[in-house]
């Protein structure tokens, strides 16, 4: 590869990696699986090495995660939190241990798993604990104490602790938590967190600590950042110091040679499918501290610790059958039956083929031979046909709903529905979401006993329920008297939510709890709802075309009407919704950041933006409003350039801020 090629490589692949940065650490909404991310920063990685008058200042392989967002307070770390660098082969360990002996001959190393979840801080004074934050950027973190108050396992007082505290850990949820998560975002036909890492990492960045509450976060201590009156001479010191004050720790090893070191990553590896914890990998790391301090750290990672990143497990299995699930907005959904695979530790035999075009694009048939994933360590999915089977026939999706046998028809997305809106599937799987957590919020009301209250006829549509009597309830099969009045008394109390929730609740196409929250921030009433055109709709931020019209046709049924005045007249409140605060000479206008600028950084520049009003985008469409290009721009500056859009020098950005 030529100099000049390897320039233009390093440009596509920092403009490729702060793009996914930005979703994985920012967003938590990754697009890409950790091992194609890791490939990519690699390839970077390899040209720098190969050309390092490419490597820059700002290049994504000198940072650390993410930045610190605007909704939690910042916070400085005294001392950094570094990253690690990642190994994907024993020789690349080997090298480490190289390079570590070189220093000194005398090395004994801790090997411990590496977690997938997010790293924060946790501060202690005189035993008690008074501050937690995330990593970020490694320098300048965001203030999440009580969002980790929230975590049982985390303790929040210490005996005979120093006077000062900070240890490092890893936020992290269980597979059984993310599992139950999943769950319900399915039945309520949310789009599922793709792994536990990223559910952990959006539920300790919430907003409402109660909502990461209700998430069951789990904590791991691995690390002493600082200690006053504490003298510690080995990191197996500080972990049994940390076990001692009542920390959860991790187990760990201590070998003196690194091929025995090598073994142990093998057999945490092995081992992975018994815990109920994603680990992606094991980490080596310099037992003693005075070593440590010898060997030192690079602009980003520690020279004393390397992680080992383990491969994404696939397998091949025999499809068996493809079954018909039927959701609760009528969405035919296929499911791939195969032989019993053991996977990442456990066994599966179901995974989602999400649609027919999903099924056509891969040739998929009954009978093939597929390649099995477990996506995030946790969720089957099927990659690709390894092998047909002889004379096998294309997959053909049924004609009739096979719940309630009414023809089926595909809309504008890939979607196929059954079009009889009294299906009972549809209907226990939309009361199902209407009373969930995030909707309406009826304690008491799960599946079972929804389906014996549509079994007795008690409950055809969500009206019914505000309809029921605590008599009605305790005629049901084993409900006492008391469990039924605590039942109806919960139905009372969802009476007083704010609107978001109903029209959450509803189930509207395309309409998820936060579309739901920002129609109900513009327009205060149900009414205001139903009276709002698709234009108008269009014009909320963070709405497109196809949320504005899925709202109007739902609200334009004869049928929601009908249900709108049923609720009204039964007593719900329909709460406004606080409405948004607007300010900042840059409301309304989105901007995409470009290119290496002269005095601040994407992120800095991304940060002044929306604290004048505006918002920040990873991609240039016709709503940009400005693109704010630097030197080196690529691709999104050409886009720009053909679409019109006004293009802003660092100087000029600035100076439409102090002009206005």
């Amino acid at each position: 590869m030529t100099e000049t090629e390897a320039q233009k490589r390093v440009a596509e692949l920092s403009e490729i990696i702060e793009y996914h940065n930005n979703l994985y650490y920012n967003r938590d909404e990754p697009e890409i699986s950790d091992f194609e991310y890791d490939m990519l920063l690699r390839e970077l990685e390899d040209l720098e090495d190969e050309f390092p008058e490419l490597k820059l200042p700002t290049s994504p392989t000198n940072k650390v995660g993410g930045s610190a967002g605007e909704k939690f307070s910042p916070v400085t770390h005294a001392v950094p939190m570094e990253s690690l660098h990642d190994s994907f082969s024993h020789d690349e360990l080997r090298d480490f241990d190289r390079r570590v002996r070189e220093i000194s001959a005398d090395v004994s190393y801790v090997v411990e798993p590496k977690f997938d979840g997010l790293s924060v801080s946790c501060e202690y004074r005189d035993g008690v604990f008074v501050r937690g934050s995330t990593r970020g950027d490694g320098v300048t973190g965001e203030d999440v104490t009580d969002n980790l108050m929230t975590i049982r396992s985390l303790p929040k007082r210490l005996k005979n602790a120093p006077a000062f505290l900070e240890v490092r850990g890893e936020v992290y949820m269980s597979f059984k938590s993310f599992e139950a998560l999943v769950r319900r975002q399915e039945e309520n036909e949310e789009k599922p967190a793709k792994n536990p890492r990223n559910a952990a990492a959006g539920s300790l960045r919430q907003k409402n600590a109660k909502i990461t509450a209700e998430r069951n976060l789990d904590i791991f201590v691995f690390n002493i950042q600082q200690a006053e009156g504490v003298v510690l001479r080995s990191h197996r010191e500080s972990l049994d110091y940390l076990k001692s004050l009542g920390f959860p720790t991790a187990f760990y090893n201590a070998y003196d040679d690194i091929e025995d070191a090598i073994a142990e990553i093998e057999r945490i590896g092995a081992n992975r499918g018994s815990y109920d914890y994603a680990i992606d990998g094991a980490v080596v790391k310099v037992d003693s501290f005075a070593l440590r301090e010898r060997l030192g750290s690079t602009a980003k990672y520690p020279k004393w610790a390397e992680a080992y990143k383990y491969p994404p497990e696939e397998k091949p299995t025999k499809l068996l059958d493809i079954e018909i699930n039927v959701g609760r907005t009528g969405v035919l959904t296929p499911v791939a039956v195969f032989e019993p695979v053991l996977l990442a530790g456990t066994t599966v035999s179901r995974a989602t083929l999400h649609n027919r075009d999903f099924i056509e694009e891969r040739g998929i048939c009954v009978g093939d031979t597929v390649l099995i994933r477990k996506a995030g360590e946790i969720i089957p999915e099927v990659l690709s046909v390894c092998e047909h089977q002889e004379g096998a026939q294309p997959f053909r999706f049924p004609e009739y709903c096979p719940s309630c046998g009414s023809p089926v028809s595909q809309d504008d997305e890939a979607a196929i529905r059954c079009t009889n809106t009294d299906c009972p599937a549809q209907l226990m799987r939309h009361l199902i979401h209407f009373v969930s957590r995030d909707a309406m919020d009826i304690d008491g009301l799960g599946p079972a006993v929804l389906e014996q209250l549509s079994g007795a006829g008690l409950v055809r549509s969500p009206a019914d329920l505000y309809r029921l009597k605590a008599e009605d309830v305790a005629a049901l099969d084993r409900k006492a008297e008391k469990s039924a009045n605590n039942l109806i008394a919960a139905i009372e109390k969802s009476k007083h939510n704010e609107l978001y929730r109903l029209v959450f609740a509803l189930g509207i196409r395309n309409i998820g709890l936060k579309a739901a929250r920002l129609i109900c921030e513009h327009f205060p009433t149900i009414d205001d709802i139903m009276a709002a055109n698709a234009e108008e709709l269009s014009l909320i931020d963070g709405f497109g075309a196809v949320m504005a019209r899925s709202t109007v046709d739902y609200f334009a049924l004869e049928s929601t009407r009908e249900l709108i005045a049923q609720l009204k007249e039964l007593g719900l409140e329909m709460k406004p919704s606080p409405q948004k605060k607007a300010g900042g000479v840059f409301e309304g206008k989105t901007f995409v950041l470009t290119g290496t600028l002269p005095n601040m950084t994407r992120s800095e520049a991304g940060k002044l933006i929306e604290a004048n009003g505006g918002k920040t985008s990873s991609s240039v469409s016709k709503k940009t409003s400005y693109v704010v290009a630097g030197e080196e721009a690529g691709s999104k500056l050409t886009k720009a350039q053909s679409l019109g859009i006004p293009i802003l020098t660092e100087k000029e950005l600035l100076e439409l801020i102090e002009n206005s």
